[in-house]
């Protein structure tokens, strides 16, 4: 489950990562009441930010600063309901303004390949990360992390190394990188970046602009992180499906498939592909055991039997074999 900014900034002050103020609008007038409450901790400063689960908001026009109150009421009345890559712009959040010195990059996430976790650091951090990766990647720094120890000091301070920090913004960014790993931790997060982390104009180091991905095979043990679930962006039919302990996944198509593990699944999905026609969903429900049914086009329809075997090993010739009157 990815997270929207605004929620990945509230978990990270919740472990301790500084972060500045921020609050959350859907409507112009509120978010001209936020910067009201905010800005003078910025000199009237504030930035309005489009809350949308996608990168590139910043060139699509959907992050301002605005100098006053009536700026950001303004600016929120032009980003509100904006389309930035497909997503609707539906909340802004009203931040506290920032002198930035200098930006940063720091991110954790799941090394899937080598089963382990990987962190990564620059000194030149911003919007164009992804293309430095590509073009320098020499500047991008790629630590292992050991899951059973994580990033204490000593590894806090062998990331800072690696990215090339002088000594005194070292010593101020590795315990900065620790607070992050607890946030990757204890919320069982897949990722966790911080792009920029800045250092402002006294030198303290703050997480702008955050991004968190939640591991949700997790969600039995954070009951909490069900706030963070986007209703509005989830199919009816999908949160039903989960309400009744069932896996559905909704897709285009006129053909419904009903499955017992992902691998026959697959392999019905490929069969319907073949047969030329479109798979319209898939879905675990709870049937007799001695049948099961055929969504398609038309009215119900029956197999003949569900033939009963070992777990993967049935035939998928005979499972998949429609009466001859179909």
């Amino acid at each position: 489950m990815d997270l929207f900014e605004y929620q990945a900034r509230d978990l990270f002050e919740k472990h301790g990562v500084p972060v500045l103020a921020g609050a959350i609008a859907t409507t112009p007038e509120e978010a001209r009441a936020a910067a009201e409450r905010i800005g003078p901790k910025s000199g009237g400063v504030t930035v309005v930010k489009a809350q949308v689960k996608t990168g590139g908001r910043g060139k699509a026009g959907g992050v301002k600063v605005a100098k006053s109150a009536d700026e950001a009421q303004a600016y929120a009345e032009q980003i509100l309901g904006m389309d930035i890559k497909g997503h609707t712009v539906k909340k802004v959040m009203i931040a506290q303004g920032a002198s930035i010195a200098e930006e940063y990059y720091f991110s954790i996430l799941l090394d899937r390949a080598n089963r382990t976790y990987l962190a990564m650091c620059s000194k030149e951090g911003g919007m164009d990360i992804e293309q430095l990766a590509v073009e320098r990647p020499e500047a991008l720094a790629k630590i292992t992390v050991d899951p059973n120890v994580g990033v204490d000091p000593a590894k806090a301070q062998e990331i800072v190394a690696a990215a090339g920090f002088d000594a005194d913004t070292a010593a101020k960014v590795a315990p900065v990188l620790e607070k992050l790993w607890e946030v990757y931790r204890d919320e069982d997060a897949t990722l966790v970046e911080v792009n920029p982390l800045v250092k402002t104009g006294d030198g303290e180091i703050v997480a702008l602009d955050g991004k968190v991905s939640i591991d949700g095979n997790s969600e039995f043990r954070h009951p909490e992180h069900e706030e963070f679930v986007d209703h509005s962006k989830t199919d009816p039919l999908e949160v039903l499906a989960v309400e009744k302990g069932l896996n559905y996944v909704k897709l285009d198509g006129n053909i419904g498939i009903i499955g017992n593990g992902a691998g026959l699944v697959m392999s019905t999905l490929d069969v319907v592909a073949y047969a030329g026609e479109k798979h319209q969903r898939g879905e675990a429900r709870q049937l007799p055991r001695h049948r099961w049914r055929r969504l398609g086009r038309g009215h119900g329809q029956r197999t003949r039997r569900h033939l009963r075997g070992r777990a993967g090993q049935g035939c998928l010739r005979q499972r998949l074999r429609w009466d001859h009157r179909l």
